[in-house]
Parts: structure tokens; C-alpha cells; sequence
């Protein structure tokens, strides 16, 4: 179960709950888009409205080998 927002401002997680939050999203995002453009990463990037370094980055530092 993933940690609540009052639970992360609570714990050891503070000052990451900014950082949490748009993982917590972006990670499903990435791979959905991803699965539906079969793994094409220009063409995700143009669905989210993202250059395709930018992708690339934020595919790296979530650790989404595709």
C-alpha cells in the first residue's frame, strides 16, 4: 500500500513528498503511453507533449528500461 500524503509529511519522507507525488504519477504514465505507442518513444513524446530527451530522462531516473 502505497504511504499517504499526510503520512510522507509526517515521517523521515519530509521534503520529498513533491518528489513521491509526480513519481507516484508519472511512472504508470510513462509506461501506459509507452505500451500503447508499442515502445515508440518519439511517439510518446509527441502524445505527451515532451521532447524526446526529456522523455528519455525521466525514463532513466525512474528506472523504465523500454
Amino acid at each position: 500500500m502505497e504511504p499517504e500524503i499526510t503520512d510522507l509529511m509526517l515521517t523521515e519522507e519530509r521534503g520529498h513528498v513533491y518528489r513521491f507525488l509526480i513519481e507516484s504519477v508519472e511512472r504508470p504514465l510513462l509506461l501506459k503511453v509507452l505500451s500503447y505507442t508499442g515502445g515508440n518513444q518519439l511517439e510518446a513524446a509527441r502524445i505527451l507533449g515532451i521532447n524526446r530527451n526529456t522523455l528519455r530522462t525521466k525514463l532513466k531516473r525512474l528506472g523504465i528500461q523500454k
